[in-house]
């Protein structure tokens, strides 16, 4: 004869096996909500632009300027457009944008070398007000004063190259201030 025992322990051992895979299936399925909002933060944060992406894209503007490339000019402001666009105003405040695309804007808007380089100082000082509110590299930025066009510019380098003159004056200008 069967031991009690025996009749007492299958439907422990059955309960314990129903209870298991319940918590398996919860587990699985709370593993798999986690990956998702992971991936999705992931993702959040490779397609949104950065401070320093803005900060590199006015870098690609004066560069093209120091070179009297203005088809290069304009195809950088369309891409300084686009990022700031992107940036949240969490991060930069809505004047500094407005101020920003409105100056970017009229640099893209024309392959006229002279009219990119009228519009430069003044995007130049609204970038700098920004890079003064809001951190946009790690490393040293430089606020540079050409005398001769009585305008600024900001660099990445202590090394002057003017994005007003071109190779006519290329190292016409001295660093005023350093953004650390």
């Amino acid at each position: 004869m069967p031991c009690a025992w025996t009749y007492f322990s299958m439907p422990v051992i059955i309960v314990l096996t129903l209870n298991q895979n319940k918590m398996k299936k919860i587990l699985l399925l709370v593993a798999i909500c986690a990956t998702g909002f992971v991936q999705q933060s992931f993702a959040q944060n490779t397609s949104t632009p950065k401070p320093s992406e803005l900060l590199t894209s006015y870098y690609n503007i004066k560069d093209a300027l120091v070179s009297s490339d203005a088809k290069n000019t304009a195809t950088n402001a369309e891409k300084f457009v686009k990022t700031i666009n992107s940036i949240s105003s969490e991060i930069i405040h809505e004047s500094y944008k407005d101020a920003l695309l409105k100056d970017a804007s009229k640099i893209s808007a024309t392959k006229d070398l002279k009219k990119q380089r009228a519009a430069f100082p003044t995007f130049s000082a609204n970038m700098f007000a920004l890079a003064k509110e809001v951190k946009l590299n790690a490393e040293p930025v430089y606020y540079v004063y050409c005398p001769m066009k009585k305008a600024t510019w900001l660099s990445g380098s202590t090394i002057i190259k003017n994005p007003y003159f071109g190779n006519a004056m290329l190292t016409c200008g001295k660093v005023t201030e350093t953004i650390e």
